[in-house]
């Protein structure tokens, strides 16, 4: 029962994140979320709510991280896939209370270019690691399944989802800073481009922790020999 409530905050947790930024996108004024990035969301007299959503998805990924060890036991990624994704939760954790400097045209107001401030670089880096964490759990759950006749349409799903997540962050990151220096303040689809990779990683994490809800404890235990 322990372990089925800690796998229940890895479906909970990334759905009411994905739920809060995408009405704080589409009601905040002067925002535009086909342009602007969601961690600009935690400014503002409502940016409490951005910032505590993102730290409700920080604990409630390291208890899932803690779940899914549980869940695995053994086998190719039950050691590294949960870490990576107690990792993950630390970092929203981090990336929180640290809120990022204006960019992109929002808060209204501020230039767009400017040295970056210490609160911007701790979220920044925060966020970097939790990009790359949640694709590199996708690729060792992908080898996991690949082990398993019976899981082989969950591999092929695990790794196309980290191989897009990079992708996206990739031209996430690419988007943000031509922007940024563009000199006629071109639009970006930035605030896009974020949503979408950050949606195809919450949906692998809740439909992982689903499937692992769903299957008893002895035939997870038993995908793929050895330790991860």
């Amino acid at each position: 029962m322990t372990t089925r409530i800690l796998l229940l905050c890895g479906a909970i947790g990334p759905f009411l994140f994905v739920v809060v930024f995408l009405i704080e996108g589409a009601v905040r004024a002067d925002y535009n979320a086909w342009q602007t990035t969601i961690s600009t969301l935690s400014w503002g007299d409502q940016g409490w709510i951005q910032i505590l959503s993102f730290c409700l998805f920080g604990l409630l990924m390291l208890c899932f991280a803690i779940g899914l060890r549980r869940a695995l036991r053994t086998g190719s990624g039950s050691l590294w896939a949960p870490i990576l994704l107690f990792v993950a939760g630390v970092g929203l954790i981090v990336a929180g209370p640290f809120v990022t400097d204006p960019v992109l045209g929002y808060p209204p107001g501020f230039p767009n270019v400017g040295p970056p401030s210490l609160h911007g670089t701790i979220h920044n880096t925060a966020s970097l690691i939790v990009f790359v964490a949640i694709p590199a759990a996708c690729f060792l759950m992908g080898w996991r399944f690949a082990r398993d006749p019976a899981s082989r349409g969950w591999a092929v799903y695990s790794v196309a989802t980290g191989v897009l997540i990079l992708v996206f962050v990739g031209w996430f990151f690419a988007s943000v800073v031509a922007a940024a220096h563009a000199p006629n303040g071109a639009p970006s689809p930035a605030g896009l481009i974020e949503r979408v990779f950050s949606i195809m990683g919450c949906c692998w994490l809740s439909l992982l922790a689903l499937r692992l809800m769903s299957e008893k404890a002895p035939k997870v235990a038993a995908l793929a020999p050895g330790r991860g």
